[in-house]
């Protein structure tokens, strides 16, 4: 039922009174009956990111989100059934890195459950003062069940936040990564891979983050400028043909398997294939070429150690070496000598270093090299990129390790040419994004590690069985049947076995690593969709028709995605990619949490409205980056500015009478034509994901509409004869009720305030504008009479403003110059400048002399 107009229209209040509507309605509801009855081609699929429930979403959130919701809104008011749902991305080290700090504890497998577990912190802090650097180790179960409970309240607020910021998601089809349905699919997959030989189990240097104690995928991996020295180092050669190298990693010395040099150096040919022995450690490490070798740098040959760096094991792996690994897992050298120092020497040097940090353990070396004459002059400080886990404080190591990995595409090109081709199949707004996906694509060097040493997440659905001595069968799992998913091997016994029959001989053992949380969020089509568990839901919904997301989560999550659905059905998982750019700071800077520059929205959601943020973020293109300064949102001033107009501007044209007449005036047929070219170009830019064009040109329309035309036709809408006064108000009203349809995917509430003083139902799901709805204005007679309107009236403004007289003082008389097509409304024209007589003279341009001034008492 349509309500009434305000006296005084606001935006305050606003997101509560129409979001408590809107859920009340099921505005937003997902009507599966119609799409079904309608079919895949009037139905638009979204795969919403599912944000980290772990902290505070920031305005990158929003602006990202806000893009994706621009175009749900629109295709809903262009007749398409919307599925549009909402996730929540639990599990992984951001969660339990949270958990730690809010409730100062730590997990350790060991330990049993404790029943009646009371955290010793709450939001990080006690009554005395308490800080979480001293946390107390739990149980599993304990620390999962502080994960889930902490989760489930980061969720609520972020779902508030959202129903602020007007997202037109069906709340009802929420899912969490770590619900049961979620670890069914995402382990039902995994055995699908297992199955087809796409998942498989090895051992192999493992990026490894000392700090959280697990293994690290590529694309989880950032560069950050660190602190270091060059070391001349001298290694012995048999009759004195010493070789120099330069390391920034003299610890790394014990584990040295190679010198290489590139095969084309001059003066390293005559050495390949020759010995030398490595300084105070005395063992024999070969030298050999390899074309990565770089000539101009160092001393042009360089120290292969098993693990220095990703280069390293490239060599390792094409060069056959051998193994000799010295770091453990705890970043610390290994306390057992190992068994390649032979010497007593060696053994004796080695003692210096067991089990020291790689920090002391270099200092230690540094000094033991000084004093036997093997380091030459001093360490050359220098900076350069070191590999970080993207969530980690402390450099990675590569150490060797047993994990999970899904092979993709990386040492299989048929599968990587499949992966390139599907993403020529789905359209990158904008296009140039595509290439960032294309690279990473061609640029990875090994599979995606899925195995996680951490405790809150989906398990891997494995169990191991033990031979007579209680060893793992090599190469042999036990999985699990369909209807036992989903499964905790750490605790849940497998298929034709018994629980006292875990960890003895002839028995089990089970799996205790999680997946990568991109092994669950890879799968979001599947989850949100019904993937194995209604099928006729999945099959109309997959492929979805857009996947809005950032630019840097290309290389994680958009990839494994198509990854994950060439792999299990042979198809892209939507047809368009909508890339938002990033947020940066006054400088520049992209916005993060790392560098302490990240804005939390809810103040500015508070302080600005909702609409007025939306229009901030609807304001920028895909693609482009934006800048933000929380001190001076002059973006998101100018949408709150709008939003109050369109309030006022309607509460004006509905305060006429309803329609009264056809549009014939030829100054209102003219605002119509460009009303139609406005609602065509705003239309074909929602359509090419453009949504900053189709506000650019709709808000455009809007000020001259507001500025000019309206108070043009204002004197004839109120006493004009009325044939012209019907055309006006016919004219004003149906544009008005085309904007209000135009800014509604931008600023809903204050448009859905709009829209139900004289309508029926919600704006939200209102046709969209078209031209066919609007009068024939194909006549030319009228064609640039309101820009020519438009321009007396800033014409006259300008000389009242010049000759310091308000606006109001009436023209007795005046010279009017311009083109001729201006007489077609020149009754508006004096209307609206007082003007009580005209003459007129045909000139190009518009202009007003001879001006003989009134008073305001006349």
């Amino acid at each position: 039922m349509s309500g009434s107009i305000p006296d005084k229209p606001a935006l305050e209040g606003l997101e509560e009174v129409w979001g408590t509507r809107w859920d009340d309605e099921g505005t937003y509801r997902f009507n599966r009956e119609s799409a079904l009855a309608r079919g895949k081609d009037h139905l638009f699929a979204v795969d919403t990111p599912p944000p980290t429930a772990s902290g505070s979403l920031h305005i990158g959130h929003v602006f990202s989100y806000t893009h994706m919701d621009l175009q749900a809104r629109y295709q809903r008011m262009r007749g398409k059934e919307i599925f549009y749902p909402m996730g929540w991305d639990d599990n992984g080290l951001p969660t339990e890195r949270r958990v730690q700090n809010y409730y100062g504890v730590r997990c350790d497998p060991s330990l049993p459950y404790d029943t009646g577990f009371v955290p010793p912190l709450e939001a990080g802090a006690t009554a005395d003062g308490s800080k979480p650097g001293d946390q107390i180790p739990i149980s599993r179960r304990n620390f999962i069940e502080l994960c889930e409970k902490l989760t489930v309240e980061d969720e609520k607020q972020f779902e508030d936040l959202w129903r602020t910021l007007g997202l037109s998601v069906d709340w009802s089809l929420t899912y969490r990564t770590i619900d049961d349905n979620s670890q069914t699919v995402a382990q039902s997959a995994f055995l699908k891979n297992l199955e087809r030989g796409e998942a498989y189990r090895a051992d192999a240097p493992t990026l490894w983050d000392i700090t959280f104690r697990t293994a690290v995928a590529q694309a989880e991996l950032e560069d950050r400028e660190q602190p270091s020295a060059y070391h001349k180092v001298t290694f012995h050669g048999a009759g004195g043909d010493d070789v120099t190298i330069v390391t920034t990693r003299p610890e790394l010395i014990p584990a040295c398997v190679a010198l290489v040099a590139h095969p084309d150096d001059e003066r390293y040919k005559p050495l390949f294939g020759s010995i030398v022995t490595s300084p105070l450690f005395g063992v024999e490490v070969p030298i050999v070429a390899h074309h990565l070798a770089q000539q101009d740098k160092g001393t042009g040959i360089a120290m292969v150690c098993t693990f220095g760096d990703v280069t390293d094991v490239i060599w390792w792996r094409e060069l056959t070496l051998e193994t000799r690994p010295i770091l453990g897992k705890d970043g610390r050298i290994i306390a057992e000598t190992p068994s390649w120092i032979s010497a007593p020497e060696g053994q004796e040097a080695y003692a210096q270093l067991a089990g020291k940090t790689v920090f002391s353990a270099k200092a230690a070396m540094v000094d033991m090299l000084r004093e036997s004459g093997d380091l030459q002059g001093d360490p050359d400080p220098m900076v350069h990129p070191v590999k970080f886990f993207e969530k980690g404080d402390k450099p990675l190591e590569i150490v060797t390790t047993r994990q999970w990995y899904i092979r993709n595409g990386a040492r299989d090109e048929d599968l990587k040419q499949r992966l390139l081709q599907r993403g020529t199949e789905v359209a990158f707004h904008p296009d140039f994004m595509r290439v960032r996906y294309e690279n990473w694509v061609n640029g990875l060097s090994g599979d995606w590690l899925i195995s996680r040493q951490r405790f809150f997440g989906v398990p891997i659905p494995v169990w191991y069985p033990l031979d007579a001595q209680g060893n793992p069968v090599e190469g042999e799992v036990i999985t699990p049947s369909a209807d036992q998913l989903p499964v905790d091997p750490s605790s849940d016994t497998p298929p034709g076995f018994s629980e006292d029959q875990r960890g003895v001989p002839g028995g089990f053992i089970g799996e205790l690593d999680i997946m990568d949380t991109w092994a669950t969020s890879s799968l979001t089509p599947q989850l949100a969709g019904g993937w194995g568990r209604d099928e006729e839901l999945f099959s109309l919904v997959f492929p979805y028709d857009l996947r809005s997301q950032g630019q840097d989560i290309i290389r994680t999550w958009l990839f494994s995605t198509m990854l994950r659905a060439e792999l299990e059905h042979g198809s892209i998982p939507w047809k368009n990619a909508g890339i938002s750019g990033f947020i940066v700071d006054p400088d520049r800077k992209k916005m993060s949490k790392s560098k302490g520059n990240v804005v939390t929205p809810q103040s500015m959601l508070d302080e600005h409205g909702s609409d007025a943020v939306r229009y901030w973020a609807a304001s920028s293109r895909l693609g482009t980056d934006a800048a933000f300064d929380p001190q001076n949102p002059k973006q998101i001033k100018i949408g709150r500015r709008l939003a109050i107009k369109v309030l006022n501007a309607a509460k004006f044209v509905y305060s006429f009478e309803g329609a009264t007449g056809e549009v014939t005036h030829p100054l209102d047929l003219d605002m119509v034509s460009e009303l139609a070219r406005v609602v065509s170009e705003a239309t074909t830019a929602y359509d090419n994901f453009d949504h900053a064009r189709a506000l650019e040109v709709a808000e455009s329309f809007f000020w001259t509409f507001t500025d000019d035309y309206l108070e043009l036709v204002k004197d004839r809408a109120y006493t004009g004869e009325p044939a012209d006064r019907g055309s006006a108000v016919t004219a004003l009203q149906l544009a008005i009720d085309a904007l209000v349809r135009l800014f509604a995917p931008v600023i809903p509430f204050a448009t859905e305030e709009v829209w139900s003083w004289t309508h029926e139902g919600s704006v939200h799901q209102a046709p969209w504008p078209t031209t066919p709805e609007l009068p024939d204005t194909s006549g030319e007679s009228h064609r640039g009479l309101l820009a020519l309107a438009s321009e007396a009236l800033i014409t006259i403004r300008r000389s009242k403003t010049d000759q310091q007289v308000a606006q109001k003082m009436p023209i007795l008389r005046a010279t009017l110059s311009a083109p001729a097509l201006l007489r077609l409304a020149e009754a508006d024209v004096r209307a609206v400048g007082k003007i009580q007589e005209a003459t007129w003279v045909d000139s190009e341009t518009v202009g007003i002399s001879d001006i003989e001034w009134g008073s305001l008492d006349e």
